[in-house]
């Protein structure tokens, strides 16, 4: 029975070990010319190409991760107030937040995509050297190259060592500076993603609570797993974390989620921007701009209107006489027509 799960195993990790080395072995090739084929230097380059290689690809991966984290923060509003309507009612909530989830699009899961495609090649790399380190072959690699890749120094220390596989003082120190590197990254990049893009709403939430726990556990698990990572692994790993952090960054300075400190300070750049080209704020109404007046419009002036050429003796005729007097008028008591005597 055994037996059978051992080639069900080999099965599903022959093509990862094929694709890890393929990829390994290509920039061994690169480097393996420049600084020599069988130098420490050159191997570990080769584990950070692997690396890049792999993160480059999963950008579509971690896109969605980020995406789906933003509606996940924006969305804690209504899952508390989802609690508040359902909480003595445990599977109304759960359904009821995932329907919500499923009408905005929202995968609970997708944070977790990117770290879940790294680990079988990270487990590929973790098996090859450890098959090098044996002189084995797997995937593409040749006996001497697993060789080579097994025997690989560097700083005195074996690519295939560990801080528990070891009694050499300048290799435990080596590896324990790689478990911290980790193990600071790890926390680093999860830190970041706290305290630059959650809104306020969103950090008191199961959401938040979750990624408090995350915070501390995860690098925990990483320092006490660490000491038994290969250093080759050890340098996939930092690396891995490093490019989260630089690209986390960008996306968190570029497109912040809205209400969180990373798009207030967007908002500051924005308009630092705007003051030193002469651009007027687009928030600020034009009639409220200080630059911008209008002034009403003068009421139109009436066109005097020239008197008629007249002769004298047709002023004359139009005048009254100047010894007649003036018709009275009539009381309103009086009939026309009627004398008073």
């Amino acid at each position: 029975m055994f037996d059978f799960f051992v080639q069900i195993g080999s099965f599903i990790m022959a093509p990862l070990y094929l694709l890890t080395s393929f990829v390994l072995l290509a920039f061994h090739r690169l480097f393996g010319s420049v600084f020599g084929a069988e130098s420490g230097i050159a191997w570990v380059l080769s584990i950070i190409g692997l690396t890049l290689a792999i993160r480059a690809a999963l950008i579509p991966l971690f896109v969605k991760q980020i995406k789906s984290s933003r509606n996940m923060q924006l969305l804690q509003p209504k899952v508390k107030e989802l609690q508040k309507k359902y909480g003595h009612d445990r599977e109304r909530l759960a359904a009821e937040t995932m329907a919500l989830y499923k009408d905005t699009g929202t995968n609970p899961f997708a944070s977790c995509l990117p770290l879940i495609v790294q680990m079988p090649i990270f487990l590929a790399l973790f098996r090859l050297i450890d098959h090098a380190a044996k002189g084995e072959t797997r995937g593409l690699m040749t006996t001497h190259l697993a060789k080579q890749f097994g025997n690989a120094t560097l700083l005195s220390a074996k690519i295939s060592d560990s801080f528990t596989k070891t009694d050499l003082t300048e290799v435990r120190i080596l590896a324990g500076v790689l478990v911290v590197a980790m193990t600071a990254t790890t926390f680093m990049t999860q830190r970041q993603l706290m305290s630059k893009n959650m809104p306020a709403d969103a950090m008191s939430g199961q959401y938040a609570q979750q990624q408090k726990m995350l915070l501390y556990v995860l690098p925990v698990v990483f320092a006490v797993g660490g000491i038994a990572f290969p250093i080759g692994v050890l340098f996939y790993w930092t690396t891995s974390n490093l490019w989260t952090m630089c690209q986390q960054f960008y996306v968190i300075r570029n497109n912040p989620a809205p209400g969180t400190p990373a798009a207030k300070a967007k908002q500051d750049r924005d308009a630092d921007k705007r003051a030193r080209r002469g651009l007027p704020d687009p928030s600020t109404p034009l009639a409220a701009s200080p630059t911008v007046t209008e002034t009403p419009a003068a009421p139109p002036v009436p066109k005097r209107q020239q008197p008629r050429n007249q002769t004298r003796s047709q002023r004359k005729k139009q005048a009254p006489p100047s010894g007649a007097a003036r018709p009275a008028a009539p009381d309103e008591g009086d009939e026309p027509g009627r004398s008073t005597a």
